[in-house]
C-alpha cells in the first residue's frame, strides 16, 4: 500500500536523541532525590511530552517535580544536542527517497517546536522540514499515547487517517498512531518489536523502511 502520509516521529526515528535526553533525564531525576537508571528512563519516558513525566513522578512518590525542572532539563538537553546530535543513520536517504517519489511526509512530536528546530538543524535535516511540515504535542492538549497529535498532523496536511502511516520507535507512540486508525510500522533499533504493541511492520534500520514505504 503506498501512503498519502507518512508521519514520523522525531526522537529516535529522525534524530538520535533518545541516548541523549534520557541519559540526561535519569541524572536530572536522581539529583531531585527519585532515583533513575538510564534504563528506568528508556522504560518509562521515552517518547512521552514533558507532563507525563510530572504525572508519574507525582503518582509514584506523591512529590511534585520543582518549579523550573523544564526549563531546567531542556538547557541542559540543548546544551547537549549542540555537542552531540546526530541524526539517526540512514534516515537522510530515506527522506531522499520519500522527496524525489514524491511522497508527503511531516514530523509528530511529543517535544516542544523549539526542540524540534534545534534538533533538524544540529543535525542537518531542517531542509526536509520546512514550514507547516513539524507538528508538536504543543499544538494539541494531549500528548500521545493519546491521538490527538496524529489527527492533528493529518488534518493539517489534508490526508485521512486512513491513509497516513506513522513512524514509531516507543511503545506509547504506537499506541497514538493505532488509537488515530492509521498503520504504525515500528522501528526496533532501541525498543524490540514485542513492547511496539500494536505496529503492523517492523524495521531494524532505514534500508529497511523505504522499502515498506515505497516497495
Amino acid at each position: 500500500m503506498r501512503y498519502d502520509l507518512v508521519i514520523f516521529d522525531n526522537d529516535g526515528v529522525l534524530v538520535d536523541s533518545e541516548p541523549i535526553s534520557n541519559r540526561l533525564l535519569a541524572e536530572y531525576l536522581t539529583e531531585l532525590g527519585h532515583p533513575t537508571s538510564y534504563e528506568d528512563s528508556i522504560r518509562d519516558y521515552m517518547g512521552s511530552a514533558m507532563h507525563r513525566i510530572h504525572d508519574l513522578v507525582l503518582e509514584r512518590t506523591g512529590e511534585r517535580l520543582p518549579e523550573g525542572f523544564d526549563e531546567g532539563f531542556h538547557a541542559r538537553v540543548f546544551a547537549a544536542f549542540e555537542r552531540e546530535l546526530k541524526p539517526v543513520a540512514g534516515i537522510v536517504e530515506v527522506l531522499e527517497r520519500l522527496t524525489a517519489a514524491g511522497v508527503p511526509y511531516c514530523v509528530g512530536s511529543s517535544g516542544s517546536h523549539e526542540r524540534i528546530r534545534l534538533g533538524h538543524r544540529v543535525a542537518g535535516l531542517d531542509r526536509f522540514f520546512g514550514e507547516g511540515r513539524v507538528f508538536s504535542a504543543e499544538d494539541v492538549g494531549r500528548g500521545k499515547p493519546a491521538p490527538d497529535l496524529f489527527l492533528y498532523a493529518a488534518e493539517r496536511m489534508g490526508v485521512a487517517p486512513g491513509r497516513c502511516v506513522v513512524v514509531e520507535d516507543s511503545p506509547l507512540g504506537v499506541r497514538a498512531g493505532v488509537a488515530a486508525g492509521m498503520d504504525v510500522f515500528g522501528f526496533t533499533a532501541m525498543t524490540p518489536a514485542e513492547r511496539l504493541v500494536g505496529a503492523s511492520r517492523f524495521y531494524g534500520e532505514p534500508g529497511e523502511l523505504v522499502e515498506l514505504l515505497l516497495g
